[in-house]
Protein backbone atom coordinates (compact mmCIF):
# COMPACT_ATOMS: atom_id res chain seq x y z
CA UNK A 1 0.00 0.00 0.00
CA UNK A 2 1.09 3.31 -1.29
CA UNK A 3 0.42 6.34 0.76
CA UNK A 4 -0.26 10.00 -1.05
CA UNK A 5 -0.29 13.29 0.57
CA UNK A 6 -0.80 16.40 -1.32
CA UNK A 7 -0.50 19.64 -0.66
CA UNK A 8 0.34 22.94 -1.82
CA UNK A 9 -2.82 24.03 -3.78
CA UNK A 10 -4.47 27.88 -3.03
CA UNK A 11 -5.26 30.49 -4.91
CA UNK A 12 -3.61 32.79 -6.91
CA UNK A 13 -3.56 35.64 -10.18
CA UNK A 14 -2.58 34.90 -13.60
CA UNK A 15 1.12 34.94 -14.06
CA UNK A 16 1.71 33.64 -10.63
CA UNK A 17 3.26 30.53 -9.66
CA UNK A 18 2.69 27.53 -6.92
CA UNK A 19 4.93 24.70 -5.99
CA UNK A 20 2.28 21.10 -5.18
CA UNK A 21 4.26 18.66 -2.62
CA UNK A 22 3.08 15.16 -1.92
CA UNK A 23 4.64 13.18 0.69
CA UNK A 24 4.58 9.68 -0.92
CA UNK A 25 5.64 5.93 0.81
CA UNK A 26 7.25 4.71 -2.63
CA UNK A 27 10.64 6.22 -2.86
CA UNK A 28 12.37 3.12 -0.88
CA UNK A 29 11.46 0.99 -4.03
CA UNK A 30 14.05 0.57 -6.22
CA UNK A 31 11.85 1.07 -9.74
CA UNK A 32 8.31 3.52 -9.23
CA UNK A 33 6.60 6.22 -11.38
CA UNK A 34 5.37 8.86 -10.14
CA UNK A 35 2.35 11.33 -11.87
CA UNK A 36 0.71 15.01 -11.63
CA UNK A 37 -2.77 14.60 -12.62
CA UNK A 38 -5.52 17.28 -12.47
CA UNK A 39 -9.33 17.60 -13.06
CA UNK A 40 -11.25 20.47 -13.55
CA UNK A 41 -15.03 20.73 -13.03
CA UNK A 42 -16.79 18.71 -15.78
CA UNK A 43 -13.32 17.91 -17.32
CA UNK A 44 -11.76 14.72 -17.98
CA UNK A 45 -8.68 13.73 -15.46
CA UNK A 46 -5.75 14.35 -17.86
CA UNK A 47 -1.99 14.07 -16.71
CA UNK A 48 0.01 16.86 -16.09
CA UNK A 49 3.52 15.54 -15.63
CA UNK A 50 5.34 12.37 -14.78
CA UNK A 51 8.61 11.09 -13.37
CA UNK A 52 10.30 8.13 -13.12
CA UNK A 53 12.76 6.43 -10.41
CA UNK A 54 15.40 7.36 -13.00
CA UNK A 55 14.78 10.86 -13.09
CA UNK A 56 13.02 10.30 -16.40
CA UNK A 57 10.07 12.88 -16.87
CA UNK A 58 7.70 14.00 -19.49
CA UNK A 59 5.19 17.03 -19.15
CA UNK A 60 1.41 17.67 -20.89
CA UNK A 61 1.97 19.85 -24.34
CA UNK A 62 0.04 22.38 -23.02
CA UNK A 63 2.55 23.16 -19.21
CA UNK A 64 5.77 22.46 -21.27
CA UNK A 65 8.14 25.34 -20.11
CA UNK A 66 5.55 26.29 -17.33
CA UNK A 67 5.86 23.53 -14.80
CA UNK A 68 8.79 21.32 -13.70
CA UNK A 69 8.37 17.86 -12.12
CA UNK A 70 11.15 16.80 -9.30
CA UNK A 71 11.32 14.30 -6.16
CA UNK A 72 13.71 14.20 -2.95
CA UNK A 73 13.74 10.55 -2.16
CA UNK A 74 15.45 11.87 0.87
CA UNK A 75 12.59 13.71 1.93
CA UNK A 76 10.05 11.22 0.62
CA UNK A 77 8.03 14.06 -1.62
CA UNK A 78 7.20 14.63 -5.43
CA UNK A 79 7.02 18.18 -6.32
CA UNK A 80 5.12 20.39 -8.89
CA UNK A 81 6.72 23.76 -9.28
CA UNK A 82 4.04 25.91 -11.63
CA UNK A 83 4.62 29.12 -13.02
CA UNK A 84 3.48 31.61 -15.00
CA UNK A 85 -0.15 30.29 -13.75
CA UNK A 86 -2.97 30.33 -15.92
CA UNK A 87 -6.89 30.69 -15.39
CA UNK A 88 -7.40 27.26 -17.64
CA UNK A 89 -4.90 25.38 -14.83
CA UNK A 90 -7.54 26.12 -12.47
CA UNK A 91 -8.47 22.28 -11.08
CA UNK A 92 -8.29 19.49 -8.59
CA UNK A 93 -4.88 18.53 -8.59
CA UNK A 94 -3.50 15.04 -7.41
CA UNK A 95 -0.38 12.81 -7.48
CA UNK A 96 -0.48 8.98 -8.09
CA UNK A 97 2.16 6.41 -7.98
CA UNK A 98 2.89 2.86 -9.85
CA UNK A 99 5.58 0.42 -9.43
CA UNK A 100 6.22 0.78 -13.56
CA UNK A 101 4.59 2.51 -15.52
CA UNK A 102 5.33 1.78 -19.52
CA UNK A 103 6.89 4.13 -21.87
CA UNK A 104 3.63 5.86 -23.43
CA UNK A 105 1.61 5.60 -20.72
CA UNK A 106 3.23 7.70 -17.99
CA UNK A 107 0.39 10.59 -18.79
CA UNK A 108 -2.30 8.14 -18.58
CA UNK A 109 -4.45 7.65 -15.18
CA UNK A 110 -5.47 4.10 -15.48
CA UNK A 111 -2.00 3.41 -15.27
CA UNK A 112 -1.83 4.35 -11.75
CA UNK A 113 -2.79 2.55 -9.05
CA UNK A 114 -2.80 4.82 -5.86
CA UNK A 115 -3.78 8.34 -5.37
CA UNK A 116 -4.08 11.02 -2.81
CA UNK A 117 -6.81 12.99 -2.33
CA UNK A 118 -6.16 16.55 -4.21
CA UNK A 119 -5.15 20.11 -3.78
CA UNK A 120 -7.08 22.62 -5.13
CA UNK A 121 -5.09 25.12 -7.27
CA UNK A 122 -7.28 28.61 -8.60
CA UNK A 123 -6.10 30.71 -10.86
CA UNK A 124 -7.79 33.75 -11.00
CA UNK A 125 -7.43 35.94 -14.97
Amino acid sequence: QVRLVESGGGSVQAGGSLRLSCAASIFHYSSYCLGWFRQAPGKEREGVAAIDSDGTTRYLDTVKGRFTISQDSAKDTLYLQMDSLKPEDSAMYYCAAQYYCRDDYRLQSNEYTWWGQGTLVTVSS
